[in-house]
């Protein structure tokens, strides 16, 4: 293991596999149970985001046996990461050319945009997998072309096989998870970018700075920092956004995730950046 506080994602995976053993087994849907397993589910989409910027291990095939939990619970085989987000969202960050653009169908941001991104956002992010593969295919790197293939096998046999043994069990704890965990992570790449400034070395991202928030997701909310160095392990992003929070303009630096929400999509309240009449971003010096 690279990293020994990656111990705490091998244990989130395992409670999610736990989660989803124990509600197959009862007879009925417990919901506090079901909600947990639908937060549990999500989680894995930060620990699939994670892995791919810095493994768990350092030997790749135990990366790649984790990248086989990771794609079950997912929903997708994890390797698409690369294509997707390496390759892509972190080039462009927003810009025209990043297939997870948030200004897809409109400029606004609002609870209607909020709400279609992820779809739509999946859709047009499946683009990049195909060339990406044929690429593989054609370098030197061939083992690395069957392992990610080796991910659609062992994803859609294991699925094939779980709804042929109880397909309404299979749909509500594997099935409504996973999309869960899709529209979800999805959701908040659309409100870590929409209205920042894609031209901005310091305010292309918002970053939500909860401490709790933090804690529970493998401090998925320090955004700005993790544009800069992708590569960086999650658990150094708190040091690393300490030194840049006062280049950030203060209004990126959100408190909560949960009353940000409320107020840009309940109250209407603009999450735009404000801009000084000359064209700088007041409070950033």
């Amino acid at each position: 293991m690279r990293h020994a506080s990656d111990w705490r994602m091998l244990a989130y995976l395992a409670i999610v596999a736990g989660i989803t053993a124990l509600q197959w087994q009862l007879d009925a849907i417990n919901p506090f149970l079901y909600a947990f397993g639908l937060f549990m589910a999500f989680t894995v989409s930060v620990i699939s985001h994670n892995h791919n910027h810095s493994p768990i291990f350092h030997g790749r095939v135990p990366n790649l046996l984790v990248g086989y939990v990771i794609s079950l619970f997912y929903g997708h085989p994890a390797f698409v990461w690369i294509p997707v987000h390496n390759r892509n969202h972190h080039r462009f960050v927003n810009r025209e050319g990043d297939l997870s653009i948030t200004s897809r169908l409109s400029s606004a941001n609002n609870l209607l945009t909020l709400l279609t991104y992820p779809t739509m956002s999946s859709i047009v992010e499946l683009r990049a997998i195909g060339p990406y593969l044929r690429d593989l295919r054609a370098s030197s790197n061939r083992w690395l072309y069957w392992a990610n293939m080796s991910q659609y096998v062992v994803f859609y046999g294991a699925m094939i096989g779980l709804f042929v043994l109880d397909w309404r069990k299979a749909l509500l704890f594997m099935l409504i998870p996973q999309q869960f965990s899709l529209f979800v992570i999805h959701i908040f790449n659309y409100v870590q970018h929409v209205h920042c400034d894609t031209d901005s070395a310091t305010n292309h991202s918002r970053n939500f700075i909860s401490p709790v928030f933090n804690a529970l997701l493998f401090n998925n909310g320090y955004h700005t920092v993790h544009h800069d160095k992708p590569a960086a392990h999650w658990s150094d992003t708190p040091r690393l956004h300490a030194a840049v929070e006062a280049s950030i303009h203060p209004s990126l630096n959100v408190p909560g995730w949960w009353a940000w929400m409320f107020r840009t999509y309940v109250l209407g309240r603009s999450s735009a950046l404000p801009v000084a009449p000359t064209g700088a971003l007041p409070g950033v010096g």
